[in-house]
């Protein structure tokens, strides 16, 4: 086929993959609990929504300029001074049709041809195929639970070459839920400072972090650390606008410019209906995001403690998002009359057709091994997925 390279480079998202199928079961009629998709449950708030009625009434529907609209960005402006103690001036900051697409506008802007790229697995799958269609090169930092699935200074020495550009943090992280405080970010950011490198700090579930912990944006350690790093955030996960495309991201003006030109190419603005919503979701009432954290970390300490009481499985606590990422090896090997597990992707398979379970393997995050679950579905939903699942395991010999 007369495709380029770099498309015969990149894979499909795994997560994609399983909700295809998972959809497709659904559409059939099957009794199919999905715990594959992350993205909240919870409505979009009504102003919000609200918002963008009247944007369309109001004949907003026109091109913006491209960077976004300059009240939004003064908006988010406000936002990362009060919420994170960061200064950014609106040149300083750009709409995006969802913070994936600053992450790959960053990445495009920053990345030449084998400049390496260091993040660490598990990872957020579209980190590696940003870095390979941006013709650099991917060198991954394995983590485990027993480092609370984050790196460690040593191990970001240790890869650290004459090559290296670029550092991907994120955290609270997909697929683990693991975030690093403030002492940890220090001590990594020496090591940045250092080594003269650059930073893309994803913070898109900055808001959903348990247990009284506090999110510290890793630009505001310091002003040589701040005019190293673009940060990126956006509103799919803090006000449930996952289906809106809206995201954002902050950098030093020359970093912008060059994400700017590059979007410009692209998708040009972000949607201006969406724009509109998330200027409200910025300046209306913010109640809604501590009811629908509170109510996350009630979900996440419940499947936590019923996949802790499965025999063969153990569990990180993951300290914010909405997903856990139980180590499943114990179950490799095991088998059924019709089915036989070798790997996550196959362990995925079963309990989808099995159990009418949704998961992602872990081998799509870099980590194989383990299953992702997300709790972003209601208490209902997982109470019955994990019967099932539990089921579904105790059939495996």
């Amino acid at each position: 086929m007369p495709f380029s390279k770099r498309v015969n480079k990149i894979g499909v998202s795994p997560t994609m993959r399983i909700a295809a199928q998972a959809k497709e079961m659904l559409a059939n009629g099957e009794d199919l609990i999905d715990l594959s998709v992350g993205e909240p449950d919870f409505p979009t708030p009504q102003n919000v929504k609200d918002a963008a009625k009247r944007a369309i009434d109001n004949n907003e529907t026109k091109y913006t300029v491209n960077q976004g609209r300059y009240d939004l960005r003064e908006a988010i402006a406000k936002k990362l001074k009060n919420e994170n103690g960061l200064d950014y001036s609106p040149n300083e900051i750009i709409v995006s049709t969802g913070a994936k697409q600053s992450l790959y506008n960053a990445v495009q802007s920053l990345v030449h041809d084998g400049d390496e790229v260091i993040f660490t697995s598990p990872y957020y799958v579209s980190y590696p195929e940003m870095v390979t269609l941006a013709h650099g090169k991917s060198v991954v930092i394995p983590t485990t639970e027993e480092t609370d699935f984050n790196m460690t200074p040593d191990q970001l020495l240790n890869a650290i070459t004459p090559s290296t550009k670029l550092l991907i943090m994120s955290y609270p992280t997909n697929p683990t839920g693991a975030c690093y405080n403030k002492k940890e970010l220090e001590a990594i950011a020496a090591i940045v400072k250092e080594k003269k490198l650059f930073v893309l700090s994803d913070e898109i579930y900055e808001n959903l972090i348990y247990d009284n912990n506090k999110f510290v944006s890793f630009a505001a350690l310091d002003e040589e650390i701040k005019r190293r790093t673009i940060v990126v955030n956006g509103f799919s996960k803090s006000y449930a606008m996952t289906g809106w495309r809206i995201g954002y991201a902050a950098g030093q003006e020359e970093f912008i410019k060059a994400m700017n030109k590059i979007q410009s190419h692209s998708t040009s603005n972000a949607s201006s209906i969406s724009q509109a919503a998330a200027l409200e979701a910025l300046n209306g009432p913010q109640d809604f995001i501590p009811t629908m954290r509170n109510e996350f970390e009630r979900r996440r300490n419940f499947v936590y403690e019923q996949l802790c009481s499965i025999k063969g499985i153990k569990c990180f606590k993951p300290k914010g998002a909405f997903y856990l990422f139980p180590n499943v090896e114990s179950y490799f090997g095991k088998s059924t009359s019709v089915f036989r597990i070798e790997h996550s992707f196959d362990l995925a398979m079963y309990l989808l057709h099995e159990a009418k379970v949704a998961t992602v393997p872990g081998s799509g995050f870099g980590a194989e091994g383990h299953l992702r679950l997300s709790y972003s579905t209601s208490m209902e939903n997982l109470e019955e997925g994990l019967k099932r699942i539990k089921e579904a395991l105790e059939k495996l010999v």
